[in-house]
């Protein structure tokens, strides 16, 4: 593994959190202390180019001035009520959301895996009330691969052991499917007790895993088949990132049940949103689940900001434009350390060709030490996804970086 020398700056930064910190992250070693756009500044202030984006949280481009001066508005005058009592921002902002997506109701959580613990609710409570499916008997349909967070619930349905492994016992009630393989999901679906299927549009932790077109409107008239409800996890795909307001939007398809989160604050604080109709929604009742923050009134007007933003600033077409340009510059390298490019918009990876089963994570410190900080997954895959706003001359910059930091692998 290859080695950088740090400074004693960001040595002490690092040598703080080792020591004081959990070890539950192997990031890449690098200290930031400021974001501007599609760059980050680390405590020496050096300059990079963000090729992760906060796992796609920062789709708006670091401290957006819109989004941060509402939240500096909103923090001076009330943050919090707990949803024992009404707020003037909730309304607002529930009324924006459902219209924007078309939903009659939204249920607002905090982080991504909460929105997805919500919708696992909601889809049991739609199989006993509505389905009519015996009480404790529901199954849910997940795919192989999958990454919707590291509850205890959602790892019992994770297949990488370094999720699940040490941490049963499992929750019942789920079954793994392939992925991109509308026959077994197909054949799941005999079962009558299965109330949703919860499925990533492209698997992002995976390695941006895109499926064949036609999947997810397979899915889709599956689901209407069996009575099944379909569960689409947004929180990485959603919200501009591959050149659609949504992912299920390339193929024209409205799930039952929509999960986001991340680039719905725009990277400033956690919010999360679980979008589904009445016939879904009203079935949890009042006790029956919420959260102490969620839907406090800054994470309202926040997130009103953050979606105005995407419209505005038509990041969803400069994110379509922008990634084919990233792909076909990345494609022109030809690099026989570059096995495979794939995504869409701008949520990409490639895979690393090499023998070394670290090359990968060098590749990744080249990147740092070239001003472009982007991270692995799952061994040989990096993915390149910059912040929405990225321009031309900016795309050109960072494959230059790339092709000049690929050397290492020679």
């Amino acid at each position: 593994m290859l080695t950088h020398t740090l400074s004693e700056k960001t040595a002490y930064y690092l040598q703080l959190e080792d020591q004081f910190g959990s070890h539950n992250y192997h990031p890449i070693p690098v200290v930031l202390e400021k974001g501007e756009g599609v760059f980050l500044y680390d405590v020496e202030g050096k300059r990079y180019y963000d090729f992760l984006s906060g796992y796609s949280a920062v789709n708006q481009g670091h401290c957006h001035p819109k989004i941060i001066q509402t939240l500096i508005k909103q923090a001076q005058k009330l943050t919090l009520t707990s949803r024992a009592f009404h707020n003037n921002l909730l309304g607002e902002y529930e009324l924006f959301i459902t219209s924007l997506f078309g939903y009659d109701k939204v249920l607002p959580m905090n982080t991504g895996v909460e929105a997805v613990e919500t919708a696992l609710k909601l889809a049991r409570k739609w199989a006993y009330n509505v389905k009519g499916i015996t009480d404790n008997q529901a199954k849910i349909i997940v795919c192989a691969d999958n990454f919707h967070g590291r509850t205890s619930t959602v790892i019992s349905f994770s297949t990488d052991p370094s999720s699940f492994k040490g941490f049963g016992p499992y929750m019942p009630g789920f079954e793994i499917v392939p992925y991109n393989n509308l026959t077994e999901i197909e054949k799941s679906f005999q079962d009558k007790n299965v109330a949703a299927i919860l499925v990533e549009p492209i698997q992002g932790e995976a390695g941006v895993v895109v499926p064949d077109d036609g999947y997810l409107k397979g899915i889709r008239t599956l689901c209407y088949e069996y009575n099944v409800l379909f569960i689409a996890d947004e929180i990485q795909t959603g919200l501009a990132r591959t050149g659609k307001m949504l992912a299920c939007d390339h193929e024209n398809v409205r799930p039952d049940v929509l999960i986001l989160g991340k680039a719905l604050s725009g990277g400033t604080l956690p919010i999360s949103a679980v979008l589904c109709d009445d016939e879904i929604m009203l079935t949890i009742k009042p006790g029956e689940h919420g959260s102490t923050y969620g839907g406090n009134p800054l994470a309202s007007a926040v997130a009103i900001t953050s979606l105005q933003v995407l419209k505005d600033e038509m990041m969803c077409e400069n994110a379509e434009a922008m990634g084919i340009l990233l792909r076909e510059e990345l494609a022109k390298l030809n690099s026989p350390f570059i096995k495979t490019i794939r995504g869409k918009g701008l949520l990409n990876a490639i895979v690393i060709n090499h023998a070394n089963p670290e090359a990968a994570w060098d590749f990744c410190l080249e990147l740092k030490e070239n001003g472009l900080l982007a991270k692995p997954t799952h061994g040989d895959k990096i993915r390149f996804a910059p912040p929405l706003i990225i321009n031309k001359e900016q795309i050109l910059e960072s494959v230059d970086i790339i092709h000049r930091s690929l050397k290492i692998l020679s």
